[in-house]
């Protein structure tokens, strides 16, 4: 049904032996050259470049999530697909090699989680501990296992040469292609644990911004808690959030609309990838009563919200709802965003 619903199956090896990326490449999703309107500079002709993450130097994913654990935590599966309170985790991660260097934007190796460590500490503390790095705090959409989730997260920090700390909020998904009417209420059910991990942000004394990237049905609970916390601190929230990304955004127009009028300078900060062949968003629109989901409204709509857009929708492929992680020049333009969100407070 979508990049996140025909999510590959990693939950039967270790290492991971099969990749999103590289099933969306065997469905015919292209990971190379789309030009990208209204995106000058950024045509297919731009070299490869590596890009140095703290992530490759330091394998770490802090997790924050509302899926009850299983095993304590402790061993695979590690959080399932039940509700739970908000509890926290640090990820080891294997990374694919040593160099320092990423080659995900080559689409080269694969991460897999080596260990989970359940903290029992405050999540203020644990984002104190970042000091003066930001923050690259990632949101995943439907049909996503908490392992799914981590990888991802992983993905996108190292492609984008992310110099922070990488964390990920994971709701309970079941994961299952026909539980999208669940996942959606489970979704909004984590609404108010994600805000407190937002709030953590706000009051933690360290100069530090958090950057956030959301997928899909992730959004939903992202631009709950952006409302939410612009409401609580008014314009100083703007010092605290860099960038916003919404890749693919599940979520009706009109709600949409309606909650970025009341974000004030937050609305500034967000871009949005969209795709109006996202046969994804199309199965949405269609369960949603055909209202338009945001990730498949047309460039010169959202525009006129005074949003920066994306629109990938010359990417050709079948599902066309996973551009963020699979199309380079994607990827290019969300590191950019998130390096002119990092400009110092």
């Amino acid at each position: 049904m979508s990049g996140d619903m025909q999510g590959s199956s990693r939950q039967g090896s270790s290492p991971v032996l099969v990749s999103r990326r590289a099933l969306l490449r065997a469905l015919g999703v292209s990971g190379g050259a789309l030009t990208l309107a209204g995106c000058a500079g950024l045509g297919a002709s731009e070299t490869a470049q590596f890009y140095s993450s703290r992530i490759a130097a330091n394998p770490t994913v802090l997790a924050a999530t509302t899926r009850k654990s299983v095993n304590g935590g402790r061993a695979k599966p590690w959080y399932g697909a039940e509700r739970g309170s908000l509890s926290i985790a640090r990820v080891r991660l294997t990374p694919p090699n040593n160099d320092g260097f990423s080659f995900a934007s080559m689409g080269q190796g694969e991460w897999a989680i080596k260990q989970v460590e359940p903290i029992r500490g405050q999540l203020g503390e644990l984002i104190a501990e970042a000091q003066e790095r930001s923050i690259l705090l990632y949101v995943h959409g439907f049909r996503y296992t908490f392992e799914e989730a981590v990888l991802d997260a992983v993905q996108i920090s190292d492609s984008a040469g992310f110099h922070g700390d990488t964390m990920m909020f994971s709701w309970p998904s079941k994961a299952g292609l026909f539980d999208y009417v669940s996942d959606r209420e489970s979704a909004m059910w984590s609404r108010d644990a994600f805000e407190r991990v937002l709030d953590a942000v706000m009051l933690s004394p360290a100069r530090s911004r958090v950057h956030l990237v959301a997928h899909s049905m992730g959004t939903m609970i992202t631009l709950e808690g952006l409302r939410q916390i612009y409401a609580r601190y008014g314009d100083a929230a703007a010092d605290k959030i860099g960038a916003v990304v919404f890749a693919s955004p599940d979520i009706d127009i009109d709600v949409f609309r309606s909650s970025i009028e009341r974000l004030g300078p937050l609305a500034r900060k967000i871009t949005i990838v969209t795709a109006t062949n996202d046969r994804a968003l199309a199965l949405s629109r269609r369960l949603a009563g055909g209202i338009t989901r945001v990730g498949a409204a047309e460039k010169e709509q959202l525009e006129r919200l005074g949003l920066n857009v994306i629109d990938a929708s010359d990417s050709w492929g079948i599902i066309n709802h996973d551009a963020f992680l699979t199309i380079t020049d994607v990827r290019k333009v969300i590191r950019r965003a998130i390096e002119a969100g990092a400009i110092s407070l």
